[in-house]
């Protein structure tokens, strides 16, 4: 079982970083594998265009961004955590513009399995507030993609200006600790739901309702 830390921060090393390494310390204690991947600051990450040409060609027009190949190698994982600074009150445009595609051509393209029904969990990191804001936003991609919802016993979030003051939010970093556990837990139950033959949910055609006709 391997678990995909997702760093959306600018800064490879910040406050986000040093979240989701703890929860990859404690993940490996409960016998769970774990990478960060960041998404680096080196080419920029275009907004989606709404165009729709991923349903038709399997996976989103805009190829020069790493989205295409982040959909393909997200397959290899079990559970998701995405971690984002807030930038305004919200996620960071980066993370922003990188899952509105990521989620969306991975779903219009066939390719739902990417996600669905693995588990997955926002962290975020803040100076000060904006973090429930953040939470709330990147929690929405979860939920229309069927994906389970792993929490810890607080609100996923820590606070400093940089990495050392992350490390004395000693609460906040509790927490990271306590949703990794919560995320082994999660995972192992599964697995073992695999193993005594529990069936997965039955998929139903997708039905839309449009509130204008």
């Amino acid at each position: 079982m391997k678990v995909l830390l997702f760093n959306g921060s600018p800064h490879k090393n910040g406050c986000t970083y040093t979240a989701l390494e703890e929860i990859a310390k404690t993940l490996q204690e409960e016998g769970i594998e774990s990478e960060i991947y960041h998404i680096g600051t080196t080419a920029p990450i275009y907004p989606c265009r709404g165009c729709y040409a991923c349903s038709k060609i399997g996976k989103c027009v805009i190829n020069d961004d790493g989205v295409n190949n982040f959909i393909q190698y997200a397959k290899e994982f079990d559970g998701f955590i995405f971690g984002s600074p807030v930038h305004y009150a919200s996620a960071c445009g980066g993370i922003t513009a990188f899952l509105d595609r990521a989620f969306f051509s991975a779903f219009a393209s066939g390719q739902g399995e990417v996600f669905r029904h693995k588990p997955a969990a926002a962290i975020v990191s803040a100076r000060r507030a904006g973090t429930t804001a953040t939470l709330d936003q990147l929690n929405k991609y979860f939920a229309i993609t069927e994906m389970p919802m792993i929490s810890g016993r607080y609100w996923n979030m820590v606070h400093g200006a940089n990495a050392e003051q992350v490390k004395q939010d000693l609460e906040g970093m509790q927490n990271m600790r306590i949703l990794a556990r919560n995320m082994a837990w999660h995972l192992k139950c599964q697995e073992a739901g695999k193993k005594a033959g529990i069936p997965m949910p039955k998929q139903e055609e997708i039905v839309y309702t449009n509130f204008i006709r």
